[in-house]
């Protein structure tokens, strides 16, 4: 391979190794016209068995595998491979068959003669205009990108494949409001136009199927280069964007909750939190907390996947339950301190609270797929109700970091006689 795909960039060898990776892939599923990925299963002990070769076949995201490595030295590729058998028998014959079935395949996709090079260049310079975009958000001063004309929709909930107009006669290309709308310049496919989300807060709002989820999900994934054609190409956010929900039941350990929840009943402190079995609201605390801890900048949050007593609390339940017999701290009244005492921004889908607009930088709203700013009209909304007081974030704890102090090695020593 030339030395400008393995050697040049980071971002560029992982193009290279997915690509081949996925022409491999394609070859041994039946490309050459064998599928070599099928096993043989066979009725009794004694039948035959085995006999497939199969490789960490690659979605609709380039990442970084193990799968084929190159560098300047050499190109691997790491598969496994099933030798046919027929109880405690090799099957010699059809062994041989596949081991030439898999010559043929690293023929046709480890050698850079034998690659479509307009294709593989086109895969790497899309991939590397995705990385560039997400390079230049912080610069920029925003948390998220979606390009004109993407393909947001997915086939299925199984199959993360881009909807097409055959799966929908429907089917909306992804379209920025005039007023969020950028164009930002990259490497290869020049300039790009799209929606721009800024750092602080943004609401999405709309009624249910609109696309209020389905534009939370792209931008979710933005942090990931995605294949051409996907659809996705130029919908990214920032590297340490983090998914934040609650989820019933997982294990908290020695977590400072002490930010959203304090006063549990029976004097447990929540500063070293820790249970075996969190509720909706504690472990959402403790997943924005930990993401805090890590470096997270931006944090997206799904209405329809969140604990509604995390989120919000309206003036008849305060009216219920006093102040001083409620632990929790919502969200609504944080989310402006988070932006501000930590610099971490939020993007919301809301669809049964308003409380949210009076702490909104932005908000917009998705009507039949269409991202429509209806930021004036919902601060305008905003002002007919007392605003929610907003409370300090309160500190993040850091970890305890291990330092790594004496690295020499040390013998076994020796066995007794």
């Amino acid at each position: 391979f030339p030395a400008t795909f393995v050697k040049e960039s980071r971002v560029r060898n992982t193009a290279l190794c997915d690509y081949v990776t996925r022409v491999l892939a394609d070859l041994l599923h039946g490309g050459a016209g064998t599928d070599w990925t099928q096993t043989v299963q066979g009725a009794g002990w004694s039948s035959s068995k085995g006999g497939d070769i199969q490789v960490d076949a690659p979605g609709q995201y380039v990442i970084e595998r193990t799968s084929v490595v190159a560098n300047a030295e050499f190109i691997e590729a790491r598969l496994t491979l099933a030798l046919p058998a027929k109880g405690r028998s090799i099957e010699g014959y059809r062994a041989a068959e596949i081991v030439g079935g898999l010559c043929d395949a690293v023929k046709g996709a480890l050698f850079y003669s034998s690659l479509d090079g307009t294709s593989l260049r086109g895969h790497i310079e899309t991939v590397e205009d995705q990385d560039a975009l997400r390079n230049q958000l912080c610069e920029l001063g925003l948390v998220a990108f979606v390009g004109n004309g993407a393909i947001l929709p997915r086939k299925s909930g199984v199959d993360d494949r881009p909807m097409t107009k055959a799966d929908s006669p429907n089917l909306v290309d992804f379209k920025s409001p005039a007023a969020f709308e950028v164009t930002i310049k990259l490497p290869h496919a020049g300039q790009v136009t799209g929606m721009a989300i800024k750092k602080g807060v943004t609401v999405i709002v709309g009624g249910g199927f609109h696309g209020k989820s389905t534009l939370l999900q792209a931008l979710q994934l933005g942090i990931y280069n995605k294949v051409p054609g996907d659809g996705r190409e130029f919908v990214v956010c920032e590297p340490r964007a983090v998914k934040i929900r609650a989820e019933d039941g997982r294990s908290v350990r020695c977590t400072d909750i002490s930010p959203f929840i304090n006063n549990l009943p029976f004097g447990k402190k929540t500063t070293q939190f820790s249970t075996g079995d969190a509720s909706g609201s504690t472990s959402q605390a403790a997943n924005i907390v930990e993401a805090l801890e890590v470096g997270a900048t931006s944090i997206f949050v799904d209405e329809d996947t969140c604990a509604t007593n995390f989120m919000i609390r309206d003036e008849k339940m305060k009216a219920l339950v006093a102040p001083d017999k409620e632990p929790i701290t919502a969200f609504v009244l944080k989310v402006r301190a988070l932006l501000e005492e930590h610099g971490v921004s939020t993007v919301l889908v809301v669809g049964g609270s308003g409380d949210f607009f009076a702490v909104a930088d932005a908000v917009v709203m998705m009507d039949e797929y269409a991202a429509i700013d209806v930021t004036e009209r919902a601060q305008e909304i905003a002002k007919s109700t007392p605003p929610p007081k907003s409370v300090s974030f309160g500190k993040v704890a850091k970890r305890h970091e291990i330092s790594l102090v004496d690295t020499r090695a040390y013998g076994f020593g020796h066995f007794g006689a």
